[in-house]
């Protein structure tokens, strides 16, 4: 029961963590620039994401331009991108897989099926979390690296958005719920074999021992 309940709540984890790396990827503000100008009436804030570019006005208006072209972006965003769709990939896989592998679900047949499904789901939600780490530790250490940079001017300094935050937790929430999954199976099923096995070898040994007996 208590092995139960922890697959619930590393599932509940891992559909967190699912939401908040899609929702990381498509936001646009991994990266936050405030240029108050002369006055408050002049104010702009331009976010900077892994697919768009954003400006908001203090009058309210708020425009956006796609970024088209892989090869102008620099290396981190590219490499961010390609990392955090394949997070989002492995976390969907992992979902499907966890689910098929669950106590509390009838689907994946036997118990040992059963088993190999959720750690096959925990290696999934594993290997997502760490996918989608990677992009947002190096985002945020270009953008610092950016900001302490004496010769940059101050209007091209830029700060962390809420975007590397929410996708630096969820990928955190996948790694952990993937590490339960992976601990949390069967191990009678996974380590020991059935016991059907051990009565099926062990009735020749008998057999033989019995027709000995008789010749003696």
């Amino acid at each position: 029961m208590t092995s139960a309940r922890l697959q619930l709540l590393a599932f509940a984890l891992a559909l967190s963590g699912v939401f908040g790396v899609l929702m990381a990827t498509l936001l646009p503000n991994w990266k936050v620039n405030v240029d108050a100008g002369s006055n408050i009436i002049t104010a702009i804030v331009q976010l900077q994401g892994l697919w768009m570019d954003c400006t908001c006005y203090s009058t309210g208006m708020f425009s956006c331009t796609l970024n088209y072209s892989v090869l102008a972006l620099p290396t981190h965003v590219q490499a961010a991108r390609a990392a955090m769709v394949l997070a989002c990939v492995l976390s969907a896989v992992g979902m499907c897989t966890a689910t098929i592998g669950m106590k509390c679900t009838r689907l994946g047949g036997d118990r040992e099926t059963k088993s190999y499904a959720c750690f096959a789901g925990g290696v999934c939600f594993m290997s997502a979390g760490i996918s989608g780490l990677i992009p947002t530790v190096w985002y945020t250490k270009e953008i610092i690296a950016n900001f302490v940079d004496v010769t940059v001017p101050e209007s091209n300094k830029h700060e962390p958005g809420g975007a590397v935050y929410i996708g630096f937790i969820s990928a955190m929430l996948l790694f952990i719920s993937g590490m339960i999954f992976c601990i949390k199976k069967d191990s009678e099923a996974w380590f020991h074999p059935s016991k059907q096995q051990h009565v099926s070898t062990t009735q020749p040994e008998d057999r033989s021992a019995y027709s000995l007996k008789d010749y003696v």
